[in-house]
């Protein structure tokens, strides 16, 4: 039984590329919210934790392509649960992740 190696850069790159741009917004956010111009901080962090879910994804795209999938459409949604319209590009990233992750033979 033949068994090929996929490389799977392109879904670390995703992920890591939307994990780093929902921390940085998560806290973008929650500096909105220290200044008094978004309605809570809870929604950064929310936003946050997410990406660190796409990060430990990130980490484990390679050992268990499957369910890093798993951890990067979950992280999809908190981010997009926790986002006011600034994450949605982080949510992209880490969706294309998930997808490519699940999908990808």
């Amino acid at each position: 039984m033949i068994r090929t190696i996929i490389s799977r850069n392109f879904e670390m790159l995703m992920g890591l590329i939307g994990s780093v741009i929902g921390i940085f917004s998560g806290s973008f956010l929650i500096f909105l919210a220290s200044v008094g111009k978004a309605h809570t901080p809870f929604l950064g962090l929310v936003a946050i934790l997410a990406s660190i879910l796409g990060l430990a994804s990130t980490y484990y795209v390679r050992k268990n392509p499957e369910m890093a999938g798993i951890g990067f459409v979950v992280a999809t949604m908190f981010v997009i649960v926790g986002s006011d319209y600034i994450n949605v590009l982080s949510a992209i990233f880490l969706l294309i992740a998930g997808i490519s992750a699940l999908f990808r033979k």
